[in-house]
């Protein structure tokens, strides 16, 4: 394998393509490579049937989703065109069908309920910037001091997903919280624009993910929410929520920043018809009853 990273990397420097997806790839064509030298197999020597076979055994014996598995698929295309300069069929190898579940969307007054479920000033910044501003987790993690914009009430949004930069929204409850934390931890210490919004335990690094994950999943627990319901659900929820208030959906496009506006249009299955003004044929006219 050592042979092909340099291949590799260049492509992922060339392409700009962000360290993530780099990572991402990378640990799926380890993976791979183990379980073809399980096979007794060199990379010399592979086939198409090399590859179905492990795509079962990623079906059947490690019990992944078809999106997981198709991440796999990715990664081992990517290996087989670019550095080993194959043909791909994908009539042989086929991307699996995917089963698309609605996630769980509460109401705005149970999303209030967990965004005041906690007194930690940092916690409740980051809760009300994936809610009030529709933002990934990872984007609010990477949040620098200079992309919180209080004259126009913007957040940037740099290097997302896709490698796009964007702005979007920003509520005056999260701004009025983020005054309060920015007292409170940054009042005594020398800090640039470029600095993290949320550094982590080192000050260097900012915090991480998986910290954020952990910290909605445990006030999630403590007040007894549904228990689908994660860290990425708050951005579900400014989607829906956004739609139910009649916001225009290109709008919630741009700050979301989706690449199709389809994608924006699939939360309109989770909105709340009856906010939205919808009535039921069986009822009759002004009855709005619940």
């Amino acid at each position: 394998m050592e042979q092909y990273t340099r291949k590799i990397n260049l492509y992922f420097e060339l392409k700009g393509l962000p360290e993530s997806t780099k990572v991402s790839y990378g640990n799926s064509m380890k993976i791979f490579l183990v379980f073809i030298d399980k096979q007794n197999k060199t990379i010399d020597n592979l086939n198409v049937e090399d590859i179905q076979h492990f795509i079962l055994y990623l079906k059947n014996e490690r019990g992944l989703s078809p999106g997981t598995i198709n991440n796999y698929i990715s990664a081992i295309k990517f290996f087989w065109t670019y550095v080993l300069e194959k043909e791909w069929n994908p009539q042989k190898i086929p991307r699996m069908k995917r089963i698309y579940k609605f996630p769980a969307i509460p109401s705005k007054e149970e999303v209030l309920v967990l965004l005041n479920g906690t007194d930690n000033l940092k916690h409740k910044a980051i809760l009300l910037l994936l809610y009030g501003s529709g933002l990934r987790v990872g984007e609010v993690a990477k949040l620098k001091i200079g992309d919180i914009c209080s004259n126009t009430m913007r957040v940037r949004v740099d290097n997302a997903k896709h490698n796009t930069n964007r702005y979007t929204i920003l509520s005056t409850t999260a701004l009025q919280v983020l005054r309060e934390y920015f007292k409170v931890y940054f009042s005594n210490v020398v800090y640039t624009r470029d600095d993290w919004l949320f550094p982590g335990a080192n000050k260097e690094n900012h915090i991480h993910v998986r910290s954020i994950k952990k910290t909605v999943i445990k006030l999630r627990n403590k007040i007894g929410l549904d228990t689908h319901i994660s860290a990425h659900t708050l951005r579900h929820c400014f989607s829906t929520h956004s739609l139910e208030d009649g916001v225009d959906p290109v709008f919630i496009q741009q700050m979301l920043g989706h690449k199709r506006l389809q994608t924006t249009l699939s939360y309109l299955h989770m909105t709340s018809k009856s906010l939205m003004g919808v009535r039921s044929p069986l009822d009759p006219q002004g009855d709005h009853r619940e």
